[in-house]
C-alpha cells in the first residue's frame, strides 16, 4: 500500500504538471519560456511539499493525515480548471510573468500537496534506524516510477483520448476515492476528507459554469473557429490566443492578412502566370494557402506537411477542407516528413509552422535550409512566415541563415518603421523573380544587398544553437 499511494501521488504531479501547459496555452502561449515558468513552479511545489510534508509527519499522525493530504490533492487537482479559466482571461497576453502566476496559483498548491504524501508514507513505514535506507530509496524509487508513469500516461493516452479539464476531474476523483477509505480512522479527519470532497465538486461545477475556451482540443492546440460579422462565409482559425488562418468558404483566392497575401504574390510569381505548380506547405492550419494555389493555378498539386492531425479533422468539419490527390496531407513533423520528399519536386515551399509565436526551432536551421533547397526545384522558390518584434534579433538570424544557403535572399516587410509583427522572407538558388515580391499596398522588399547589411551582425541559426523562443522574446 505504501509503494501504491507514493506511486499514485508522484505520478498525479507529473499528470497535473502536463495538462496544466495545455490549460495555460490559451492565456499565455507555448513558448519555452512560459513552460519554463510552469515546470518551475511545479517543482517549487514539489520542493515545499516535501520539506513541509516531513515536517507535518513528525508533528501530527501520519495515518491520520494520509487520507486529508489524498483527498485535498484531488480537490486542488480538480480546483486547477476554475482557476486557470478565472485568471486567464484577466492575464491573457502577459506572457513568460502571467505564465508564472497562473501556474503558482493553479499548479503550485496540488503540486505541493501531492508531493508531502511520500515523507508522510515514509514516517509510517519506518520502524528502526537499520532499515532507513532501503525504505527511503525503496519509496524514492517509487515515486520516480510514479513520476515516469505519469508522464508517459498523459502524453501517450490521455491527452489524444480525453479532453484536458475532463482528465484532471478524473485525477481529482480518483484521489478523492482513495482518501476516503482511509479516513474512517478518526471521526475529525473524516469530516476534512468529506468537505475537501464537497469543496471538488463545488469546484468543478465553477469549472463548468466559466466553460471552455475551445471548440476543439487537439494533441497540439486549443483550436477554435471565429466567424466573420462583415462576411457570413468567413472563418477564423485561432490556436491558443493567435489568430492563425483566416479561411473564405465560398473564395479560395481571398487572401485576407496582409503575410498572407505578400506569401501568395511569392506563389503567383514562383512561374509563368496560370500554369500549374508543385507546392509544399510546412504547417497547414486552416489550409488558406493550398486552397489558393488549387484555385488560382488549377492542376497544380499541393503536399502539406501538418503535424497535427486533429487540426486537419477540425478544417475538414468547420472550414470546408477537401483533400484528394491533387490536395494531400502528410501527419508529422516537418523536419522528419520533408526527407520523405523527393529532391527537385517542389517549385514553391511554404514554411507557415509555428509553435505559439516563434518558428520552431529546428525548422530555423542551416541544416533545414539545406533540406528545403534540397526539395526545391533549381529555380523554386521558398516563402518564410516569421513573427518578430523589436529589436528583431530573430528576423536577423533567420536572415543571416537563409543567406548562408540560398543564392538569393530578400525580404517583405510593412512600409515604414518596422515594428513586430509578421516578415516573408522569399529565397531561391537562383535570382529571385521580379514577380515573386508582393505588390500589396503599404509593403516593402528588401532585395539581397540590403537585407545582407541588415542581418550582418546575427549569427546563423544552426541545430546545435538555434535559440528563437529567446530571440524572439524583448
Amino acid at each position: 500500500m505504501a509503494a501504491g499511494l507514493v506511486f499514485i501521488a508522484s505520478g498525479a504531479v507529473l499528470v497535473v504538471e502536463l495538462l496544466g501547459i495545455r490549460l495555460l496555452a490559451p492565456y499565455v502561449g507555448l513558448t519555452l519560456e512560459t513552460t519554463t515558468a510552469i515546470i518551475g513552479a511545479v517543482l517549487g511545489g514539489i520542493a515545499a511539499g516535501a520539506a513541509l510534508g516531513g515536517r507535518a509527519a513528525d508533528r501530527l499522525s501520519p495515518r491520520l493525515l494520509l487520507p486529508v493530504l489524498l483527498a485535498a490533492g484531488g480537490a486542488l487537482a480538480i480546483a486547477t480548471v476554475p482557476v486557470v479559466r478565472l485568471l486567464g482571461p484577466a492575464l491573457r497576453g502577459g506572457g513568460d510573468l502571467a505564465a508564472l502566476v497562473i501556474a503558482l496559483m493553479a499548479l503550485l498548491p496540488p503540486a505541493a500537496v501531492l508531493s508531502a504524501v511520500t515523507p508522510v508514507v515514509a514516517k509510517l513505514r519506518l520502524h528502526d534506524l537499520g532499515s532507513t535506507g532501503s525504505v527511503v530509496g525503496g519509496l524514492s524509487a517509487w515515486a520516480t516510477a510514479g513520476g515516469l508513469a505519469g508522464t508517459f500516461a498523459t502524453g501517450f493516452v490521455i491527452v489524444p483520448l480525453v479532453a484536458t479539464d475532463v482528465a484532471l476531474y478524473g485525477l481529482g476523483a480518483l484521489l478523492l476515492a482513495l482518501a476516503l477509505p482511509l479516513g474512517r480512522g478518526g471521526a475529525p479527519w473524516s469530516g476534512s476528507v468529506i468537505g475537501l470532497v464537497v469543496a471538488a465538486v463545488l469546484l468543478g461545477g465553477v469549472a463548468v459554469a466559466v466553460g471552455v475556451p475551445c471548440d476543439a482540443e487537439t494533441r497540439y492546440h486549443c483550436a477554435r473557429v471565429e466567424r466573420d460579422p462583415q462576411r457570413p462565409s468567413g472563418r477564423t482559425l485561432v490556436l491558443e490566443n493567435l489568430k492563425h488562418s483566416y479561411v473564405d468558404l465560398d473564395d479560395p483566392r481571398r487572401l485576407e492578412f496582409d503575410y498572407i497575401r505578400w506569401i501568395g504574390d511569392a506563389i503567383d510569381g514562383a512561374g509563368p502566370r496560370g500554369e500549374p505548380l508543385d507546392g509544399v506547405f510546412l504547417g497547414g492550419a486552416g489550409f488558406t494557402l493550398p486552397r489558393y494555389l488549387l484555385a488560382t493555378r488549377p492542376g497544380s498539386r499541393a503536399r502539406v506537411l501538418e503535424v497535427d492531425g486533429e487540426l486537419v479533422d477540425l478544417a475538414r468539419e468547420r472550414l470546408g477542407l477537401r483533400t484528394g490527390p491533387d490536395l494531400r496531407v502528410v501527419i508529422g513533423d516537418a523536419r522528419v516528413t520533408l526527407a520523405d520528399q523527393a529532391t527537385a519536386s517542389a517549385d514553391v515551399v511554404v514554411g507557415d509552422a509555428f509553435s505559439a509565436r516563434s518558428v520552431p526551432w529546428h525548422l530555423a536551421t542551416v541544416e533545414f535550409a539545406r533540406e528545403i533547397r534540397r526539395v526545391l526545384r533549381p529555380d523554386g522558390v521558398y516563402a518564410l512566415n516569421l513573427i518578430d518584434q523589436p529589436p528583431l534579433k530573430l528576423l536577423r538570424a533567420e536572415a543571416a541563415t537563409l543567406l548562408a544557403v540560398f543564392g538569393d535572399v530578400a525580404l517583405v516587410r510593412p512600409r515604414g518603421g518596422i515594428e513586430g509583427g509578421n516578415f516573408v522572407l522569399v529565397a531561391s538558388e537562383t535570382s529571385l523573380p521580379a514577380e515573386a515580391f508582393s505588390t500589396s499596398r503599404g509593403t516593402r522588399a528588401v532585395d539581397r544587398d540590403a537585407l545582407t547589411r541588415f542581418a550582418a551582425a546575427a549569427d546563423r541559426l544552426r541545430d546545435l544553437d538555434s535559440p528563437a523562443d529567446q530571440l524572439l522574446s524583448r
